[in-house]
């Protein structure tokens, strides 16, 4: 929420404050497609929004603190997917749940391709506030990937040497992977729903066992 934001000197950001620092993220996110987060400096963001760098210093220390808060703002709005993981996916109907996942994923990182994109590459860096950021944002896709496989097993339907917990964390990667990279496969004959039909086909037999 606005109100609960602070400027860098421990101030209540106002509603004037909090619409200022929505449009230098807004900035950061857009010159991300073209600059990596090395290349991008402060002045390039001010210029970007019309203003100057001590307006950016205002609401963050540095550019990667700036992104940071990308990351963390884009890693809350993909949450919503985590309700198919709460429905049944025994048969077709698990399926289709399986399919509106990985569609729903492709479409989250279309939009944020380049905050997701920095924000893993930081993570594999070694940066531990972008490692901490992903994994709370996918975490709970995992979590609920590991309960169905755990539970497709106390049914008999997945072999109970099958981790669970590593099977999740393999189809949170799987998904990823393929979101970041599906316009890559396209040149090579594989269509964006050839691509949501066999990634989704994958996730619905690792964790249904059928």
């Amino acid at each position: 929420m606005d109100d609960e934001l602070v400027a860098q000197d421990g101030r209540a950001v106002g509603k004037r404050g909090a619409q200022t620092r929505r449009k230098l993220l807004d900035a950061t996110s857009h010159l991300l497609e073209h600059h990596g987060i090395r290349d991008l400096r402060v002045v390039d963001i001010a210029r970007e929004v019309g203003t100057s760098p001590a307006t950016f210093y205002q609401y963050f220390r540095d550019v990667e603190e700036a992104v940071l808060a990308l990351a963390s703002d884009v890693g809350d709005e993909v949450v919503p997917l985590t309700s198919l993981l709460d429905e049944s996916w025994d048969g077709d109907a698990g399926l289709e749940h399986a399919r509106r996942l990985v569609d729903g994923f492709l479409e989250y990182w279309d939009r944020h391709r380049a905050v997701l994109r920095t924000r893993n590459l930081a993570a594999q860096e070694g940066d531990v506030r972008f490692r901490e950021v992903r994994n709370h944002t996918l975490n709970v896709f995992t979590r609920g990937f590991a309960a169905k496989v755990a539970e497709s097993q106390a049914a008999g339907r997945v072999v109970p040497e099958i981790s669970p917990v590593a099977a999740g964390s393999a189809l949170v990667a799987l998904i990823e992977r393929m979101a970041a990279f599906h316009h890559d496969l396209e040149p090579f004959g594989v269509p964006r729903a050839d691509l949501v039909e066999t990634t989704a086909r994958m996730l619905h037999q690792t964790v249904t066992g059928s």
